[in-house]
């Protein structure tokens, strides 16, 4: 028992760097959570990857006025992120251009502008941090942006819950009955954004994603139903969060890749066992059925 203690329970009894992190990853889960799922009913699962580079440049501007500060980190990734979700819908509604190919285009802009700034702007070291985030490293005001963000995210949700599911669901219906479900969509693009700005004070851009689509994809393989869904997504971040973290701890690595690896480990064994969208249950079910 006591051996259990030491090894699940003490780093955050006694360093005060790992219980906000722990609470950094609590709030996350609960912001991206839902926000994953979401892009995942909607088939935009890579534009969640396109919009955590999207808020690059942003975030870089911020740090080239005013160094690692959080408030213009967060203002300019959040200006960047909803530029260029207006710019790819904008290029979507008046060209041929299909959203997921203009998405692709302007996180590519985003990206190699976003890298250039800060390459320019400062050294190595800035990048990686801007980049990859640490977690361990978070303190007490990227704490409450966190946990604001979240708290914002999940009030919203609470709000357009129904418009927003039938928006992903039936997009069709919802124009049929006159809602305005562009509103929605942009609505939610911009809590996209918003989870993506939090996620990269700690994890950094090309991680926060990750912890935000992961669990997402993982719990549509061991459910069919969408309270069932969120509620898996939330637990599964905030797992792979608590594990990645003690990971980091106790052997030494680099929390945020510990926290995304811990997570991909939990989809690729669903991959196999999940009982709804798993391998082997969906092979035993088609061998039953033939017999």
């Amino acid at each position: 028992m006591q051996h259990l203690y030491d090894l699940l329970v003490s780093p955050f009894v006694e360093f005060a760097f790992m219980r906000r992190a722990l609470a950094g990853c609590l709030a996350l889960a609960l912001g991206s959570g839902p926000i994953g799922l979401f892009l995942v009913m909607r088939r935009m699962s890579l534009m969640g990857d396109a919009m955590s580079h999207a808020v690059l440049p942003g975030a870089a501007i911020g740090f080239m006025f005013a160094g690692l500060s959080l408030p213009a980190m967060s203002l300019g990734g959040f200006f960047a992120g909803v530029l260029v979700a207006l710019l790819a819908g904008l290029a979507t509604r008046f060209t041929s251009i299909k959203e997921d190919a203009s998405f692709a285009a302007f996180y590519l802009l985003s990206l190699s502008l976003g890298v250039l700034l800060v390459s320019k702007g400062g050294s190595n070291v800035d990048l990686m941090h801007i980049l990859f985030g640490s977690v361990l490293a978070v303190d007490n005001a990227a704490l409450y942006l966190v946990s604001g963000v979240a708290t914002v995210t999940l009030l919203t949700l609470a709000i357009i819950y129904r418009p927003l599911l039938l928006e992903s669901l039936d997009p069709v219906y919802l124009r049929a009955v006159g809602a305005r479900g562009a509103w929605w969509h942009l609505l939610f693009l911009m809590l996209v954004v918003l989870n993506l700005v939090a996620g990269f004070q700690s994890l950094g851009t090309l991680m926060a994603v990750g912890l935000m689509m992961l669990p997402a994809i993982t719990s549509r393989l061991w459910t069919e139903r969408i309270e069932a869904m969120l509620a898996l997504s939330v637990g599964i971040a905030f797992a792979s969060g608590l594990g990645g973290l003690l990971l980091s701890y106790h052997f030494e690595l680099p929390s945020g890749p510990a926290i995304i690896l811990l997570a991909g480990m939990v989809y690729l064994l669903s991959l196999l066992f999940a009982p709804v969208g798993g391998a082997l249950p969906r092979y035993i079910r088609a061998r039953h059925l033939e017999s």
